[in-house]
């Protein structure tokens, strides 16, 4: 299962830049089905370049592998990426369905790059997590 999240503050659309999102709708996807796993609401916050803010977005974003969002400063996505989640900017306010029926498609056919990346990497940790399990000999 691949864990995208969504800047909005309806569920329904792509409406919020990522420091002042007033919450992230987080969606579960296999390929056949996306499903809303968890809504994190975080209080109003205005566009004020103040970097407190971003590390408790980032953390509600854990296991996510994408964020969706219509604009990111720098420093978040500096700190995004560090944390392991590819931020996606939009250039307008989009619905979040067409968006999870692109992202079902292509976890099934690839095409979108960081799809891809997210699948092969998922496909490593388990198989380090296969292996650990298995023990080692020498």
């Amino acid at each position: 299962m691949l864990r995208v999240a969504f800047a909005s503050d309806d569920h329904a659309n792509v409406n919020q830049h990522f420091g002042a999102a007033g919450g992230f709708a987080i969606f579960a996807l296999d390929g056949e089905r996306a499903q809303l796993v968890k809504v994190a609401e975080f209080p109003p916050e205005t566009m004020d370049g103040n970097e407190s803010k971003l590390p408790a977005k980032i953390a509600a974003l854990t296991g996510c592998a994408a964020v969706y969002c219509l604009a990111a400063g720098a420093s978040a996505v500096k700190q995004l990426l560090a944390a392991g989640i590819q931020p996606i900017r939009l250039d307008d306010e989009a619905e979040i369905e067409p968006l999870l029926k692109q992202i079902s498609a292509a976890i099934k056919d690839g095409g979108i790059t960081w799809v891809v990346k997210a699948q092969r990497k998922d496909s490593d940790v388990r198989r380090f997590e296969r292996m650990a399990a298995d023990g080692w000999e020498e």
